[in-house]
């Protein structure tokens, strides 16, 4: 299983190593196991996220608004050292006026070409512009995109790339998440007419 999971997520995919394998070639996986991920926004999404790649051996670092004392996480206040730390740059945060093109040329380079990216939280906190041009010069190893910055239009350079997987900002789309989704507004309107604390109070700091 771990053979297979940054091999796709690099964008080789099944049916190319069928081919590979019906012609007896051979060309080197990458493991994900052991491999250094970088998470940007350490909220629940990003803890759920750090959980899973827990269970495949993978060194948890993370880049958060502040540094959270519930985990033993290393902790990186600047994300371009983040990125130069990982081998996966997961992007796990909100957008907003800090956020936009956090993501940038720097950050990206800083990745370096066996990086992978991975964004599952909105595309305009990476340059995409940028991200592009790094791919195609072959400055970044891939590219794993849930989100574009000008949804629902994509980049066609991104379609040419066989290191890069795309999927159109479906990732939450499941029964399960949709009821989740239900019990927390349910349980929010609850909590609010009975005057007590809201579930998942946003807070405007």
């Amino acid at each position: 299983m771990q053979n297979f999971s940054l091999n796709f997520i690099k964008g080789r995919g099944i049916i190319k190593l069928e081919f590979l394998r019906e012609t007896n070639q051979r060309q080197p996986v990458l493991l994900i196991g052991g491999k250094r991920v970088g998470i940007v926004g350490l909220g629940n999404i990003g803890l759920e996220v750090a959980k899973r790649l827990e269970a495949f051996g993978c060194n948890i670092l993370y880049n958060s608004r502040k540094k959270k004392p519930f985990v033993s996480y290393p902790f990186f206040p600047d994300v371009c050292e983040l990125s130069a730390d990982s081998d996966v740059l997961v992007i796990c945060c909100g957008l907003n006026a800090q956020t936009h093109h956090m993501i940038n040329k720097k950050v990206l380079l800083a990745l370096g070409r066996e990086g992978v990216i991975v964004n599952v939280g909105r595309g305009a906190i990476i340059d995409e512009k940028e991200m592009v041009q790094c791919l195609v010069r072959g400055e970044i190893g891939g590219a794993v995109l849930d989100v574009f910055e000008n949804e629902p239009h994509v980049p066609k350079e991104l379609f040419a790339l066989d290191n890069v997987v795309l999927s159109p900002h479906h990732a939450g789309l499941t029964p399960e998440c949709f009821t989740a989704l239900r019990e927390l507004v349910v349980g929010n309107l609850e909590a609010f007419f009975s005057n007590k604390p809201l579930l998942s109070q946003v807070e405007n700091n």
